[in-house]
């Protein structure tokens, strides 16, 4: 298998058509990034770059009504298009008042700008790293199926492939088994800013211990303990299933199954923090079993219930640290905070657009126990 690196990815010649980044409105500072990388790529291997990127707008009528204008020809063009879906710091005016975009308004100008390309574009490739419905991924009952719905439409209008980043439910790429779809998890990225931040952290059985907040968080902890061969332990909601509360079944309490948590530093992994209550209850549930540091990782930390909660329990020494990707978007507040330590994805999504505009396999990029066990030997 062929290694992925800046000496080979832009010097294969593999595609054709030359690569164009679309920075969707909400992505222009990892967009900044990711061209930066890969403009250094390309001018490393010869290749006189100076500019990949296409500028797009999709402005707004008073009454609300949106429309997707793209700059430049994109005529034989290898697009990727960056899109952060769960970015409501941008905002538009409807009848005077200001509006907050929601996942909708986003998806709704993504899709703008895949008509106003108008099919001239070699190959479309999606990055929506915060998969658009990505937590409505399954039914029950008379429930509609959001995620699966977007990926069919995406495919209709002519996307060759979605990249997206630790999916709620990969199993959603179900609903489009022709077109590509990759679920990246940037574990490697993880570990490597947390070692940076952390530097008195010891991978060994008898310092660190992984724990899983719930089931569904149980792959990608157990991933984690593996590589870094220390235990693992897990907790699972004990719901009320008698009654449903903001359309769920309200958590009763989190129960605790596995070895002995005391006199160790704990690192728990989830999909995404958004009011924080459950990652909480679990640090408090291990401090009273006697942990000794907690670091909470999320790929998508939004706080949707603010940073109040947090700010105590560092304060009060229950959790020591909280680990998040530039992925989505990120308020000034969190950036400020002691207790939060980012995780940038950029030169990942770099690797991966390169690697695919290329037609270079893929497959190191995807799975890092290589380079995770490369990071754990220079400790």
């Amino acid at each position: 298998m062929e290694k992925i690196n800046s000496e080979n990815v832009f010097a294969k010649g593999g595609h054709d058509a030359p690569l164009r980044l679309i920075a969707m409105n909400g992505t222009q500072e990892l967009g900044d990034k990711i061209e930066q990388h890969l403009l250094r790529w390309a001018r490393k291997c010869g290749v006189e770059e100076e500019d990949i990127r296409i500028e797009v707008d999709c402005p707004r009528f008073s009454s609300g009504d949106g429309k997707g204008l793209i700059k430049s020809s994109v005529r034989g063009d290898d697009l990727y298009i960056l899109v952060d879906v769960g970015n409501y710091n941008c905002k538009y005016k409807m009848y005077g008042f200001e509006n907050a975009m929601s996942p909708d308004d986003h998806y709704q100008d993504l899709k703008r700008i895949i008509q106003a390309a108008g099919g001239k574009a070699a190959r479309i490739n999606v990055i929506m790293p915060n998969l658009y419905g990505g937590r409505q991924h399954r039914r029950s009952y008379r429930e509609s199926l959001d995620c699966a719905v977007m990926l069919q439409e995406l495919h209709a209008m002519g996307v060759d492939n979605i990249v997206t980043f630790d999916a709620h439910d990969p199993r959603v790429c179900n609903a489009v088994p022709l077109m590509g779809f990759d679920n990246l998890m940037p574990s490697y990225q993880v570990l490597k800013a947390m070692f940076r931040s952390i530097p008195d952290l010891h991978p060994d059985r008898d310092s660190l211990m992984v724990v899983s907040p719930d089931e569904g968080a149980l792959n990608r902890n157990m991933y984690y303990a593996v590589n870094m061969g220390v235990e693992m332990g897990m907790f699972y909601k004990r719901r009320d299933y008698s009654r449903v509360v903001n359309g769920r079944n309200p958590i009763v309490a989190h129960e605790y199954l596995g070895t002995s948590v005391e006199g160790k530093d704990i690192f728990i992994a989830d999909d995404i923090i958004a009011s924080g209550e459950s990652m909480l209850d679990i640090a408090y549930e291990l401090k009273k079993r006697k942990a000794r540091r907690i670091f909470a990782y999320a790929t998508y930390g939004i706080f949707t219930a603010g940073l109040e909660k947090f700010d105590r329990a560092y304060a009060d020494g229950i959790i020591h640290g909280v680990f998040g990707t530039n992925l989505t978007y990120r308020t000034p507040e969190l950036l400020s905070r002691e207790w939060f330590h980012e995780v940038d994805c950029s030169k990942y999504i770099a690797y991966y657009i390169a690697a695919l505009n290329q037609n270079v396999s893929i497959s190191n990029l995807i799975d890092s126990h290589d380079k995770i066990q490369k990071l754990l030997q220079g400790r």
